[in-house]
């Protein structure tokens, strides 16, 4: 072990390396220090109460957003929807619909915590297997339109 230690302190890289850290340091110590703030005497207000009181109230504006670019707030809205053309693997396996044994063109629906399938002839189910997390992980750009209902959802979907 001490072997290398001492071929490392004769390597021409760790040489220039520590000339270099010792230019450094000498430099710093060679460097004024600012002078330290006066004391005060008393508690010293924070700056934010300090200006609050010095300046002009602002006036309140509207959003800056048109309506037509605001994006609605989780209350107003009921649930999420992305489509799913291609067969969604879990565990392993290949989810297939119960209801006419389609394996993929999924719309998947996030409500109330809750994962829902969808197949191209309208059978839903559940899928236990995912949560919410893996819906706001995997949903890619978002639509350039918000759409309130279920059945809008649908349609602007091809469903």
């Amino acid at each position: 072990m001490f072997h290398r230690i001492r071929r490392r302190k004769q390597d021409p890289f760790v040489i220039e390396a520590r000339r270099r850290h010792q230019e450094m340091w000498e430099m710093a110590q060679r460097m004024p220090c600012p002078p330290a703030p006066a004391p005060q005497a008393g508690p010293v207000p924070p700056q934010s109460q300090v200006d609050a009181g010095a300046s002009e109230p602002v006036a309140e504006v509207d959003d800056f957003l048109p309506p037509e670019l605001r994006v609605p707030s989780h209350d107003q809205v009921d649930g999420w929807m992305m489509p799913w053309p291609w067969p969604l693997v879990l565990d392993g396996e290949v989810v297939t619909c119960t209801g006419c044994g389609a394996y993929r063109d999924w719309i998947i629906m996030a409500t109330r915590a809750q994962i829902w399938l969808r197949c191209r002839a309208g059978h839903q189910q559940q899928e236990r297997r995912l949560d919410v997390a893996w819906f706001n992980r995997h949903p890619g750009p978002a639509a350039d339109n918000t759409l309130l209902s279920f059945e809008d959802c649908l349609r602007h979907l091809g469903h």
